[in-house]
């Protein structure tokens, strides 16, 4: 998706003019994540630039892996150069084992090691009963969502020693389920399994695994999901829908040192709805 730059911060989503925030202007790094190396898949436009951007001002080189919108990812990357920090960004399809194959080999050639990984890259399709979901719908969105972060987890974990933070984004969908995201929530909750799962088999190495389940968040999926636009995010306590902005700190808090006793657990960032698990 091409995206018009308003302000240093906002990208343009077409979807009756709103921008979504991408980093608050004052919002202050304090050297959080000051030299840590960061790799974060769909990073080039909605949550995944909100968080690139966010680590940048902490100090933080990242590495963006993005599958199509080459404006997006060049607009991340001018973001992140512009708080003096290094983007590298790899285009390319994480289902394919190829391309996971080259982006471990780019990420240790250019970055040498590994602090943070940040599993983001996500799709899906809005279909209001399962009688419309086709076999096809059903493989690719498994493959994106939760196969190809699994695989990909797997081709970086050597890159992550004692220290180390995995990140995921799994969904308020995964708690309450979606009538029309059907299979898309199913995948947010078998995420939200891999993390508890990672949490444990990697605690012996010092290696924290946590998500965020974000709720209705202004990203370029919204618009491909929700026709009533003006309604989004109406139904939550705040009666708004959330900023990328005001999701990214809470990556940021899982990627310090701030929580260096927290593993297997998820940040809800939904605008108030109470979800169990």
């Amino acid at each position: 998706m091409k995206t018009q730059n308003k302000s240093q911060s906002k990208s343009k989503v077409p979807n009756e003019g709103i921008f979504p925030e991408i980093i608050r202007d004052d919002y202050q790094g304090s050297r959080k994540l000051l030299e840590k190396k960061a790799v974060i898949s769909g990073g080039d436009s909605g949550i995944g630039q909100a968080v690139a951007v966010h680590f940048a001002r902490e100090g933080a080189d990242v590495a963006i892996i993005y599958k199509e919108s080459d404006d997006d990812a060049k607009e991340t990357q001018r973001l992140v150069e512009k708080e003096g920090r290094t983007c590298i960004l790899i285009k390319g399809d994480l289902t394919k084992k190829a391309f996971r194959t080259k982006c471990a080999e780019t990420i240790k050639k250019e970055l040498k090691r590994l602090d943070i990984l940040v599993n983001n890259a996500g799709i899906h399709t809005s279909k209001n009963s399962l009688e419309k979901i086709t076999d096809e719908q059903i493989r690719e969105t498994f493959e994106t969502n939760i196969m190809s972060m699994i695989s990909f987890t797997r081709n970086l974990l050597p890159f992550i020693h004692e220290g180390g933070r995995i990140i995921c984004t799994t969904s308020v969908t995964a708690y309450r389920g979606s009538n029309h995201l059907i299979d898309y929530a199913a995948t947010k909750g078998a995420i939200l399994s891999f993390i508890r799962s990672m949490a444990d088999n990697l605690a012996e190495k010092g290696i924290l695994v946590n998500g965020i389940a974000p709720g209705p968040i202004w990203t370029p999926l919204v618009k491909e999901a929700f026709d009533d636009l003006e309604s989004f995010g109406k139904d939550t306590p705040l009666k708004r829908a959330g900023q990328p902005s005001e999701v990214a700190p809470a990556y940021v808090f899982l990627a310090s040192r701030d929580a260096s006793y927290i593993t297997g657990e998820v940040i809800h960032i939904n605008g108030g709805d109470f979800v169990g698990g």
